[in-house]
């Protein structure tokens, strides 16, 4: 699949399709959308062979890919749905955090290239409709595409992508307390992992929900630090951001964070599912210090230690 060459703050979506038969019998298409870049390829609908009954009765079963098996999940039926028969369904064949796995769609549409802040944050009613499973909202004409988190929905079929679960290097550091880190994701029980983790090592934390919010964040430290003459350094020592996230994503964070005198020196370290070839570019074109797959997250507190260690000279 070919992606084109993006800016600090762009992103590409896939757009499908989920043709639904609702309970009154009514046909609907409800319009879903996947980041490129966790898309390996789309296919159509593969002979599968039938995994037992204990796994999660979406899961449809697994199909061969070139030598590889796959599991293959009925995303309708994920989300509660029933899909409406079709002799042309296709299936979009992902990757996260090193694990492939495929989804089963009624229809592929297309891709669309924007910035991440047409991205919309999901409220509470939409975050029930989806299992919680909906990360973004993308509003085009007069449709709405639903970002869904397809890490979440396959943690379901294999434990080790499930965030909620992830436990971080908590050890006690020497030291920790003067330093103040500021942490960015717009998952809820990964900020909260992250913050309880890192607290516990003795650093103060302060969360924000997307790029956006730590930008802000930082600028209103920094006009605290200008009050009382002292460098914003002074006030946050270290930033950790996600990757993706709705409103502004880590890589504009990064690029504004190394374009304000104030803040360029700051360490910081990103973090996503999956650390390809072009993110990896993408974050040492912005400046990030180092950059880390979420499976790579237990080992945080070292490298957060090697940063102070290097970069602030404590």
């Amino acid at each position: 699949m070919t992606q084109h060459k993006q800016a600090n703050n762009e992103l590409e979506i896939i757009e499908f399709v989920i043709n639904e038969i609702q309970s009154d019998g009514i046909a609907y298409s409800g319009h879903y959308g996947i980041n490129v870049a966790k898309v390996l390829e789309i296919i159509r609908l593969p002979a599968i062979t039938n995994v037992p009954s204990k796994h999660d009765p979406s899961v449809l079963g697994t199909f061969n890919l070139r030598g590889k098996v796959l599991p293959i999940l009925d995303l309708a039926a994920w989300l509660g749905k029933e899909m409406a028969a079709t002799d042309n369904a296709k299936v979009i064949v992902t990757e996260f955090s090193g694990v492939q796995a495929a989804f089963l769609v009624s229809a592929v549409r297309s891709i669309h290239r924007l910035t991440w802040d047409r991205i919309e944050a999901p409220n509470k009613y939409v975050q029930a409709y989806s299992r919680d499973s909906i990360t973004g909202i993308l509003r085009i004409d007069e449709k709405v595409l639903f970002i869904l988190d397809m890490e979440k929905i396959l943690s379901g079929m294999d434990s080790t992508l499930d965030m909620s679960k992830i436990e971080v290097d908590s050890t006690p550091v020497e030291g920790a307390g003067q330093f103040h880190l500021l942490v960015a994701d717009d998952s809820n029980s990964l900020r909260s992992i992250l913050r309880s983790s890192l607290e516990k090592s003795g650093f103060r934390v302060t969360t924000a929900k997307s790029g956006r919010d730590a930008w802000e964040l930082l600028l209103k430290a920094q006009d605290e630090a200008q009050a009382e003459g002292v460098p914003v350094t002074d006030k946050i020592h270290l930033i950790i951001s996600d990757i993706e996230m709705p409103e502004m994503d880590g890589h504009e964070l990064t690029a504004r964070v190394r374009g304000n005198p104030a803040t360029k020196d700051m360490p910081l370290i990103l973090f996503s599912s999956l650390i390809t070839e072009a993110l990896r570019a993408k974050g040492i074109k912005v400046g990030a210090d180092r950059q880390v797959s979420k499976p790579d997250l237990p080992g945080l507190n070292s490298i957060i230690r090697e940063l102070i260690a290097t970069k602030l000279h404590k």
